[in-house]
C-alpha cells in the first residue's frame, strides 16, 4: 500500500525528504537549550561574572533563532510536499478511472469513487503532512530528551522507562479497538454521499412529488448513523488523550517531588539546581513529544481505511484493455455478433443476452425495437467495446473488436447514449468533444443534421451560448440533438442512437433520419427506439425479447409474420388515433 501511495509524491519527493532533515536540526537545537540554561544556572551558582551571562544569553539566542529558522522551512518544505502529493493523488486517480470499463465503474459505484477522492485524499494529505514532519519530530524530541535527561538525571530519569512502555500498550489497545468502527465508517460515508447524489440529481421528481420532507428524514436518518459510528471512533481514540497525560503528568510529579528531595539531601553533590531545572525541560518536551505523536497515531488510525480504499482504485485494473498487436484501422462499418452470450456479472445466474447471430452490412440503417428490459442497449453496448462479450465474438469491418486498439474503435463508432450528457461550457466545446479541431462550419452542418442549428440561432450568443452542467437551461429535446451533432462530428464509420429522440417531435425525429440517409449514406447507423415510426423505414428491424433476436425483418415483413410486431404498431397507431382525434 505504502509503496503504490508514495508513488504519488514524484516530483515533490526532495521536499518530502528535506523536511525530516529540517526537523532533526530543529529538535537538536531545543534538546541542546535546556543543557546550555541548565550550565548557566550552575555557573550563576557558583558566581559567575556578566561576561559569562551574556556569552550564555548570545548562545542560547543564535540557537533559538537558527531553530526558528528549521522550523519555519520544515513547515514550508512539508505543506508544499502534502499538498502536492494530494494534488497527484487525485490526478492518478482520476486518470485511473478514465481507463475503467463501465463493469469497474459498477463495482465501485460513483458516489464511492467521489468520497474516495475527497475525503479520504484529504485524510491520507493530513496523515502524509504528519510523517513527514511531526512523526519525525515526535519520536526525536523524544530520544533526544530521553538521552538528555539520564545525561542530566542520572537514575532519576528511570521513570520514563516505566511510563513509555506503558503508554504503548494502551495505544495498541485503542487502534485494535477503533479500526474496525472507522472501516464501518467509511462504508456508511459513500451510502451517504449517495443519498446526496440521488437527491440533487432527481431534486425536479423530489419537487414535482412534494417529497422534500421524506428526502430530508432519510439524510437525518443515513447522518445520524454515520455520526453515531463516528462517535463511537472518537471515543474510543479519545482514551489516548488521558492514558497520554496519566503517565507524563505522574513522570514529572515523580521528577519534581523525587528530584526536589535528592537536591535538598545531596546539597547538590548527587544532582544540583540546573541539572534539576533541565530535568523539569526535558520532562515537558516529553510530554510534548507524546502529544505529538498522539495527534500523528489518531490522523493514521482514520486515515489508514481511506489509504486502503485510494489503493483499492489506484491498483484496480481495467477489464477492457487494447492488446498488443492492436488494429489501429476499422476498414467498413460492417458488424456481425456471433453466437453471442454476455451477462454483467461472472456470478449472475442468467446471461442478460443469450444466442445473438447477427450480420449487419456497412451503411445499413438497421431499428431495434424491443420492451423496457429486452436488452436493446446491452446489445449495442458490446459494439463499442463498453463491454465484452461473455461468450461467442463481436466483430466490426471483420475484426474482433477485442482485437482494435479502443481509441481507434471508440473513435469510428459514435453512441449517444439514452442518458444524453451535456458539460458545462460553450454549445462549441460540446460539440468539440465529437471532433477537438471540428471549424465553424463543419460544427453548423453537423447541427443541420440534427436539426440543432434552427433552436440554435435563436439564442442571443448561437454556438458561443453557454451551456449548465449537465444541460439544465435547454430543453431534453434540444440536449438530444446537440449530443446527435456532437456524435456526427466524429464522423464514425458506425452510429448508435440509443433511444436518442424519445424526446423531440414525429416531424423532427424524421428530418434527422431524412439527413442521415442523405448526409452519411456509407455510415452503418443503428437506431434503438420505442416508437415504430423512428424506425419503420429502416432497412432491417431487429426485434427483441428478454434478452433474444425474437425476429428481424423489414417493416412489410415483421408486420405479415410477427404477431409481438402487429401489436406494437397497432397499439401506437390508435393511441396516435385516437390523439389526433382529441
Amino acid at each position: 500500500m505504502i509503496k503504490i501511495l508514495a508513488k504519488s509524491v514524484r516530483e515533490f519527493k526532495k521536499m518530502a525528504l528535506v523536511t525530516p532533515l529540517l526537523v532533526v536540526g530543529e529538535v537538536v537545537l531545543e534538546c541542546i537549550i535546556p543543557f546550555v540554561i541548565a550550565n548557566l544556572v550552575n555557573e550563576m551558582q557558583a558566581g559567575c561574572g556578566m561576561d559569562v551571562v551574556v556569552n550564555y544569553g548570545i548562545q542560547l539566542v543564535v540557537m533559538a533563532m537558527l531553530s526558528l529558522l528549521f522550523g519555519v522551512a520544515a513547515g514550508n518544505t512539508c505543506a508544499t510536499a502534502s499538498t502536492g502529493f494530494a494534488r497527484n493523488l487525485r490526478k492518478d486517480m482520476f486518470y485511473k478511472i478514465q481507463d475503467y470499463s463501465f463493469e469497474n465503474i459498477d463495482k465501485f459505484s460513483v458516489s464511492s469513487l467521489v468520497t474516495r477522492m475527497t475525503t479520504d485524499v484529504v485524510n491520507v494529505q493530513m496523515s502524509f503532512m504528519m510523517i513527514i514532519r511531526i512523526a519525525i519530530r515526535g519520536p526525536l524530541m523524544l530520544i533526544f530528551s530521553f538521552i538528555m535527561g539520564f545525561v542530566m538525571g542520572g537514575r532519576l530519569a528511570m521513570i520514563f522507562l516505566v511510563t513509555i512502555p506503558l503508554l504503548a500498550i494502551g495505544l495498541a489497545l485503542v487502534i485494535y479497538k477503533a479500526m474496525p468502527v472507522f472501516r464501518r465508517v467509511f462504508r456508511k460515508y459513500d451510502a451517504l454521499n449517495d443519498s446526496v447524489q440521488e437527491n440533487v440529481q432527481a431534486m425536479r421528481v423530489v419537487k414535482s412529488y412534494v417529497r422534500e420532507d421524506y428526502e430530508k428524514k432519510k439524510f437525518s436518518a443515513a447522518a445520524e448513523d454515520v455520526c453515531k459510528d463516528f462517535t463511537k471512533a472518537e471515543r474510543i481514540m479519545a482514551l489516548n488523550g488521558p492514558m497520554m497525560q496519566f503517565c507524563v503528568y505522574a513522570g514529572m510529579v515523580f521528577v519534581l517531588s523525587f528530584g526536589s528531595y535528592m537536591v535538598i539531601t545531596s546539597q547538590g553533590l548527587e544532582i544540583n539546581v540546573g541539572q534539576m531545572s533541565a530535568m523539569v525541560t526535558y520532562s515537558f518536551q516529553i510530554l510534548m513529544s507524546l502529544m505529538m505523536l498522539s495527534m500523528v497515531f489518531v490522523m493514521i488510525t482514520m486515515s489508514m481505511e481511506s489509504a486502503e480504499r485510494i489503493v483499492e482504485v489506484l491498483s484496480e485494473e481495467s477489464s477492457l484493455t487494447s492488446p498488443e498487436d492492436a488494429v489501429t484501422e476499422v476498414q467498413d462499418g460492417s458488424i456481425d455478433f456471433e453466437n453471442v452470450n454476455f451477462k454483467y456479472f461472472k456470478n449472475a445466474e442468467r446471461f442478460t443476452l443469450s444466442n445473438v447471430n447477427l450480420h449487419i452490412r456497412s451503411g445499413e440503417v438497421i431499428g431495434v425495437l424491443g420492451g423496457t428490459g429486452s436488452s436493446k442497449s446491452t446489445l449495442v453496448q458490446l459494439i463499442p467495446r463498453l463491454y465484452d462479450v461473455t461468450e461467442g465474438c463481436v466483430k466490426v469491418g471483420g475484426v474482433d473488436v477485442r482485437r482494435y486498439d479502443l481509441e481507434t474503435l471508440r473513435n469510428q463508432v459514435a453512441v449517444v447514449l439514452q442518458k444524453n450528457v451535456l458539460f458545462s461550457g460553450t454549445i462549441k466545446d460540446n460539440l468539440r468533444w465529437g471532433n477537438p479541431d471540428a471549424t465553424d462550419e463543419e460544427m453548423e452542418e453537423a447541427c443541420r443534421l440534427a436539426q440543432a442549428d434552427e433552436f440554435i440561432q435563436q439564442f442571443p450568443q448561437k454556438y458561443n451560448t453557454y451551456i449548465e452542467q449537465g444541460g439544465a437551461n435547454v430543453s431534453g429535446g434540444q440536449k438530444q440533438r446537440l449530443c446527435i451533432a456532437r456524435a456526427l462530428l466524429k464522423k464514425p464509420k458506425v452510429l448508435i442512437l440509443d433511444d436518442s429522440t424519445s424526446a423531440v417531435d414525429t416531424r423532427t425525429d424524421a428530418l434527422i433520419r431524412k439527413g442521415f440517409r442523405e448526409f452519411i449514406p456509407e455510415t452503418t447507423k443503428i437506431i434503438i427506439a420505442q416508437r415504430v415510426a423512428s424506425v419503420q423505414d429502416a432497412d432491417r428491424i431487429i426485434l427483441m425479447e428478454g434478452g433474444r433476436i425474437d425476429d428481424v425483418g423489414t417493416h412489410d415483413e415483421l408486420m405479415a409474420r410477427s404477431k409481438v410486431y402487429r401489436e406494437i404498431y397497432t397499439s401506437q397507431n390508435k393511441a396516435g388515433d385516437k390523439d389526433g382525434e382529441e
